[in-house]
Parts: C-alpha cells; structure tokens; sequence
C-alpha cells in the first residue's frame, strides 16, 4: 500500500456577503434568495491529521471498526429498552401512527365517475359534501418523482427481516393487480409498510409507498361499495362468521368501530373503508401531513361519526393544527362513546386541550376529572386483579391506562389547582405503572456506549478534505425537553430555512452510513473514502429536500381545497436552502455529523439542568430509550451521558458545536434570533421575531407551548416539586448547574428584568 499522506492545516471558511452559495446543492439554480451572509460563527476547526496512511489506519479505521460493533450491541440495547413489535405480514389492527416512501407501483389512473340518481339518498347519508365521487383523487398525495429508493439504510436483524417482507407483500400485491384478492392485498402492503416505518424511523422511507397503495385500495373499495349500493346489498353485512360474536338484536344496529378487531375478511365493506381511511390518515399524519390526515379520518367519519379509531385521531392531527375546540369536541366524544376504554389516548389528549385553552371545552377541567373520579378507581382494581393473576397482558393493558390517567390528573393540579403535592403524587404513580411493564435501566451498558463514543471519535480522527461542502443541513442537537423546538420554529420562520421534524433523514441512515465509510476506508485508498462520504452526504441532502417538496406540494394542494391561509416556503416565492434536522439524541452522533458535514452548522440548546430533567420525567414519550427518564436513575444517567459527551466534543472540536442557552432565547430573543439567523448564512427577516404567528404545524411535545410564543414563567418551574426531588439531586450531583455560555459569534447578553 503507497503512503497518503494527510496534511493538517486548519480551515476557515465564510462565503463573502451577496455571492451565491457556491457549495449548495449543484442541481438548485442559484438565485437571488440563495446568498451567504458572512458567518463568522461557522469557522471550520481541523485538528492536526495522521500523517501517513498506515497511521490513519489506527485513527480512523480501527475506531470505526469499533463503533460498527458498538452499533450491533446497540441492537440489543433498542431490543431490550422498546416494545416488541411484529416482524412478519400481519392483519390491521387499531395501531399507533406511522410512516413510510417510494417505488413503481401498479396504478390506475381514476376519473369522477357519474353516480345512478338511485344512490343519492346513500351518498348524502355518508357524506353532505357533494363531491364524493371524487373523495380517491381528491386526498390522492403528489408523487415522489424519485427514480429509485436509496439502498436499505440499516442493517440489523429486525431491518433485514422487515425488508423481506415486504418483498414479499409487494410481489403479491403486484400479483393481485385486477384481481378480486387486490383490495385485501394492497390493504395489508400498506399496513406493513405502515409497520416498518412506525418501527425504524428513517425519514420515512415508505411514506409516499403506503398512501399510494391505501389510496389504490380505497379507489376499489369505493367503486364496490357504489356497486352495492345500487344494487341494494348491505353494506354493513359482515364476512364469514363475524355475526355470531354479536347479539341478534344488535346486529345491524351498532357501530363500524365495533368492527375494529375483526379480521379483513370478516368487515363489511364500510367496516373496511373505515379502517382503510384511519390507516391512511395515520401515514399522512407521520408524514407531516397533518391537514391530509384529518380529511381521512373525515371520510371515514362520513360513513360512521362514532368510528373511536378516526375520532381519537383527528382529535391528535387537530391539536398539532391548533383547532383545540375541534380535537376537544373529537376527545369528549370518544370519552363518552368508548365505555370499554380502549382508546385510552383520549385522557392525555383532552388534558392538552383543556391546558392549552381550557374554555373550549364545554365543562373545562370538570369533562375529564367526572370520567378520572370513576375510572381510576375501576381501573386500579382491575390492574390488582390482573397481578394476582399473574395475567401479563391484562397488567400492560391497566398499567398503560392508568398511566395516561394518573398523567391527566397531573395535569390537573399542575395548572388548574396549583396543588404540588396532589399533582406529584399523580405523576409519581403514572410513572410508577409504566415503569412497571418495562425492563430494568442497563446502566453499565449506558456508561460502556458513551465511553466507546470518547474512545472512537478522538482528536486524531477526523481526516483532512473528508466530508461534502454543503452547509444545507442544520442540526440541533440536546438534551430531551431542552427547548429544540423553539429553536426549530425560530430557524423555520426564516422564508429559508425549513425545520423537517423529529424523523431525522441523517439519523435514520446513521447505520448504512457507518457500514459503507468502514467498508471504503477498508479499500486502502483515500479517494475511495472521500468520495464515498461525500456520495453520503449528498444523499442525505437529496432525501431532506424531497422529501420537504413532497410535503410542502401536499400541503399547498390542502390548503387550496380548504381555503387556509396557510404559509407555505413556495408560496412565498423562495425557496428554501437551509433544512434544520431535529434529533437531540444525535448529540452521540456529531463525530459522524462532522465527518460528512464538516462545514454544516451544528447548534446545540441546553437548558438549565433541573428545568429540563424534571420536564422528561413528567412528559411520557413514545416507547423506547425514553422510557428511562421516568425514573430517577434512568433520567440522572441518561443525563450525565449527555453532559460527558458534550463535554468530550467540546475537547476534541472546540467551537465546532454552537452553544445556545434556552434562558436566553426565552428572555433575550431580538439579539439571540438575529444571531441564529446569521449563523445559519442566510439574510436577517424581521418576521422570525413573529414566529409564533406563522401557521405551521408542529408535531412535538411542545406542540401547544410554541404556538404561545416566548414566555418566562416557567423558568425553574422545577422548583414547585424541589421537595420531591431530593433523591433525583443527589443523583445528578454537582450537574444541577451547567455553566454554559450561549455562543452565536457576535451575541452579547442583555440585561432583562424577567431572567432569574
């Protein structure tokens, strides 16, 4: 092998003011919108580099080499801290939200066919819209022009055997194309794709797939459905022997939602469109599309307005669009209708509603805490009884729903009654069951990840001229409820900038990213390694901006069909060049951000410790790693995992992560903002100031916090529960204060009355 040397030479960069951002995605016309503003903030740091190739072996590919393993155990660390999911083709069942993207599929173009007079009276009775014929084409998303999808972008186990699968499904989708078994075949395509994505989250990788196989299977459910309708069938009538799980004298009477556990072959047609709808809301609502959701779950509520399975969901889409008296109107009614509480979301969705904005709902707080005075009770008695009986499922199932229901009574008191110690005692219990029904924290195996992290990613690591040039991604990293997604809403009040979510595109590919930058370096040749990286890079670019068109193009479409005046990036006439990726947990990831990204802008949101420590341990996230910050240990090691790793990039790449302090964008925001924007090398817009104002949906935690705006009340609201909080100090020690200094280059801290 012939020596390459590496040079070292440190590399700052700044695009002078008004010139084109030559370093930009090559395919985008440069224009008057695409222009750098000087961005002294963003000097590239380059420690000193090996200096012969057998050297750079050592530092760089043995300790990726050792972080490929590192990722393979942490398969096991995902497997044990999340719930089991199902990896073969199963049937529909009422599932959580999901999310999926592109291939060539068999597709039928549709027109608006003419309905016979005889099934007016029908269609007005499902719909009073008169434009139900064209319902298939109208939700129809824009295509994904996409030639072909990236190849697979993990490689575990559970990502390979989910991939077969749906090999598997898509073959015999494409076998049942204008046959009889199409319309059950494309219903469980969609479902797994739906699935894989709800599991592995890559920026969706299926998304657009999906909608397009369930829109496909709702063009043929509604051309059948008219069908029987004209020709006098019920189509109510259920499949098989569905009829013999309900009394004689209900049969005909109840719900479609009672048809919800049913097998497909056993639904009745609407039964099935309902079900088909939901499903399909449920992708859109993953896929950012928020308002495409909401007019899926309506078509399915046109056919039946007590579908719980719709009516819980619109009320979620509602609460992210801002319409509390609509998500307040959907949770009351699934309160009243779902007398066996199965859709037990309704609790923690009501009580968002009622703290957002209590008068919406008719009663306020006194709607949910009547239902809580009576269920709490049944409920702990039941989860009793399920224990001494040793009955698994039945603990999960109570233990779930008391969680959520000792989690809405803390609400309750947190911002109604003002009473700390009822609230904390409501809190601490919901934390208790759901802790109940997941595995102990693996603590040693958290300190060994962050510790093989330092070891991997050291100040002799980063080769010289490795990575793209492009400064398009921004990424925000923290820790969790550290106020990211207000500085997501600032960045993305900017006509150009787009803050793309939670479902992180360079995340989601970190697995595939890892493996092919081992593999090239492992050829022996620099150039190999060079351009696979930038190849990388690029790609993960290329996916931010499609899939960013894909939503933005379905979301001016809604907006046209239902008169919002919604903002969108295009319909301002620019379009965007900065793409602000939301992960927090990518702060184990920035050796592998700056390798790829060497000149993208990196901003990491701290709060203070015990605002944002105690704010994970009251907020229940979705199943996974996550589920540790409801227990003190958990959340204390989980916390000083964070603190060490940041800690290690600042010493290995001083100045190359950009500091932001959440206390200063809450109380100093016209300086801190304007600093924001300059860092991120595009021209100030006084608007940012109004970024609350802007319509846009924000599908997150903080959801009814940021569309509020900026507030100070709530700094060191931690302090209400200080006296439970004895045992948490201990554990995170001399950490309860971070002394962090904001960093934008060029910001100086103001004086203001309102920061304690």
């Amino acid at each position: 092998m012939n020596a390459s040397p590496i040079e070292a030479s440190p590399s700052i960069r700044s695009a002078p003011q008004g010139r084109p951002c030559a370093d930009e995605n090559p395919d985008r016309e440069n224009n008057s919108n695409s222009i750098c503003t000087p961005c002294t903030s963003q000097h590239e740091y380059s420690h000193p580099r090996p200096s012969t190739w057998s050297v750079f072996l050592i530092h760089f590919l043995l300790p990726l080499t050792l972080l490929l393993i590192l990722s393979n155990i942490d398969d096991i660390y995902n497997g044990v801290t999340s719930h089991s999911v199902l990896v073969g083709p199963t049937e529909s069942s009422p599932s959580a939200p999901l999310r999926p993207a592109p291939t060539s599929l068999p597709s039928k173009s549709t027109g608006a066919p003419q309905y016979q007079s005889q099934v007016d009276a029908a269609i007005r009775r499902k719909n009073n819209r008169n434009d139900a014929n064209a319902r298939p084409n109208h939700s129809e998303a824009k295509r994904d022009r996409r030639p072909s999808r990236r190849p697979s972008s993990q490689t575990t186990d559970l990502h390979q055997t989910m991939e077969n699968n749906i090999a598997t499904l898509r073959s015999r989708y494409r076998a049942s194309v204008d046959t009889p078994d199409e319309i059950l075949a494309a219903v469980r395509y969609a479902d797994y794709l739906k699935q894989r994505d709800a599991t592995i989250h890559d920026g969706g990788t299926y998304q657009m797939e999906a909608i397009r196989v369930y829109l496909r299977a709702v063009e043929l459910m509604e051309s059948r459905w008219r069908e029987e309708v004209t020709n006098g069938v019920d189509t109510r009538a259920r499949g098989g022997d569905a009829e013999a799980d309900v009394d004689a004298d209900e049969v005909g009477k109840e719900s479609l939602h009672r048809e919800l556990f049913l097998d497909y072959e056993n639904k009745s047609t609407e039964g099935l469109l309902c079900a088909v709808y939901t499903s399909l809301g449920k992708v859109y609502f993953m896929s950012n599309m928020f308002q495409r959701a909401v007019e899926s779950y309506e078509h399915c509520l046109a056919y039946d307005a007590t579908y719980l399975d719709a009516l819980t969901y619109r009320g979620q889409a509602n609460i992210i669009l801002g319409r509390y008296a609509e998500a307040g109107r959907d949770y009351i009614r699934v309160l009243q209708l779902d007398t066996e509480r199965i859709f037990v979301d309704a609790f923690t969705g009501l009580s968002k509603v009622l703290t957002a904005k209590e008068d919406v709902v008719e009663g306020g707080w006194d709607a949910l805490i009547g239902v809580l005075d009576v269920e709490l009770p049944r409920h702990t008695t039941a989860y009793e009884a399920a224990k001494a009986a040793n009955n698994e499922i039945g603990m999960k199932h109570f233990a779930d729903s008391l969680k959520r229901m000792h989690h809405a009574m803390f609400q309750y008191h947190d911002v109604k009654t003002k009473d700390a110690p009822e609230a904390w005692a409501h809190l601490h219990k919901g934390n208790q069951y759901k802790m109940s029904t997941v595995a102990p924290f693996p603590q040693d195996f958290e300190k060994q990840r962050v510790q093989a992290v330092k070891q991997v990613f050291g100040k002799d690591f980063f080769p010289k001229g490795i990575g793209s040039k492009t400064r398009t991604p921004i990424f925000i990293i923290g820790f969790v409820r550290s106020g990211s997604t207000l500085l997501e809403r600032i960045l993305d009040a900017h006509p150009l900038i787009v803050g793309t979510g939670e479902d992180s595109v360079f995340n989601g590919r970190l697995d595939y990213i890892r493996n092919e930058i081992v593999a090239a370096s492992q050829v022996g040749e620099l150039s190999v390694l060079h351009n696979t990286v930038k190849k990388l890079a690029d790609d993960v670019v290329e996916d931010m901006i499609k899939r960013w068109e894909i939503i933005d193009a379905n979301s001016r479409s809604v907006d046209t069909d239902t008169d919002e005046d919604t903002e969108t990036k295009t319909g301002e006439g620019r379009k965007p060049i900065r793409f602000a990726d939301k992960m927090l947990t990518n702060y184990m990831n920035v050796g592998f951000i700056h390798l790829l990204f060497p000149h993208a802008l990196i901003l990491h949101v701290a709060r203070e410790p015990m605002d944002t420590i105690f704010s994970a341990y009251k907020h229940d996230f979705p199943s996974g790693g996550l589920d540790y910050t409801s227990e003190f240990q958990g959340v204390a090691q989980l916390y000083h995992s964070y603190r060490d790793v940041m800690e290690h990039w600042d010493t290995v790449l001083p100045g190359r992560v950009t500091h932001i302090r959440y206390e200063d964008m809450v109380t100093d925001l016209p300086n801190v903002a304007p600093k924001i924007i300059e860092a991120a090398g595009v021209p100030w817009d006084p608007t940012v100031l109004d970024f609350h104002k802007k319509k846009h949906a924000v599908n997150t935690l903080s959801t009814t916090q940021v569309r509020k705006g900026v507030y100070s009340h709530h700094l060191k609201g931690w302090k209400r529960y200080e006296n439970f909080l004895g045992e948490l100090i201990g554990l995170v020690g001399e950490r309860v204060n971070y002394d962090l200094k904001t960093s934008l280059s060029g910001y100086v801290k103001s004086v203001n009355k309102d920061e304690t």
